[in-house]
């Protein structure tokens, strides 16, 4: 009987695929596309393309707010209405997160994300690692960094005029907010993500900051 376990030490790795795209049609426009594609993998009858819709979503950045001095992270309540349609709880913990607009580099539009929605800047920026949220529905790609930031200087209401959006900064002592993930009391997923990360890795910030290589991470410039 053939064993069919990978071998030891195999690289397990998403890999690249020779997909073959037959064509596109917009679906719908709104915040963003929503497009139906024709497509085929290696060996599918090319008389049957097979057919999928998703929502073209693209480049995001979200960023966790540490102050490392105060052993503080800060987070954003902000209304959301999917979540209220979700659970019932429209009133989520969050994270910094939005998008890379046109050419802008990743670093340069976290920095622009955490003024508009905590109201300051991150003194350095170490880029951790990037991640894909909901591959069967979009092709959103989030760059996720670890910002440093004196939350002294964090205001109550934030948010960009431009996007009529109002975020309430939090400041929240670091076990506190590891202690809230575990009792499985937020939701949204990035920050979930973000305190994982922030609860295997919290011991040595100091060190990823100084280094800029913290699970993968490299200084953002």
């Amino acid at each position: 009987m053939p064993d069919d376990r990978p071998a030891a030490g195999a690289a397990l790795a998403d890999l690249p695929v020779d997909v073959a795209i037959a064509g596109e049609e917009p679906l719908g426009k709104g915040f963003r596309e929503y497009r139906r594609y024709h497509f085929l993998l290696p060996g599918d009858d090319h008389r049957q393309p097979r057919t999928y819709d998703l929502l073209r979503f693209g480049r995001v950045v979200a960023v966790l707010p540490v102050d490392l001095a105060r052993n503080e992270v800060v987070l954003i309540r902000q209304f959301r209405l999917s979540a209220q349609l979700a659970n019932g709880r429209g009133d989520l913990v969050e994270i910094v997160a939005g998008h890379v607009e046109g050419p802008e580099k990743p670093a340069a539009a976290a920095r622009r994300e955490c003024i508009e929605e905590i109201g300051l800047a991150p003194s350095v920026l170490v880029e951790l690692f990037t991640f894909l949220p909901t591959p069967g529905a979009s092709d959103e790609k989030i760059t996720l960094f670890l910002g440093i930031v004196d939350a002294a200087a964090v205001p109550e209401r934030a948010g960009s005029a431009a996007e009529d959006e109002e975020t309430r900064p939090l400041r929240v002592p670091v076990e506190a907010a590891i202690a809230a993930l575990d009792n499985g009391a937020m939701h949204n997923g990035v920050l979930v993500l973000a305190l994982h990360w922030l609860a295997r890795n919290r011991h040595r910030l100091a060190e990823i900051v100084r280094d800029g290589d913290g699970t993968g991470g490299r200084f953002a410039r």
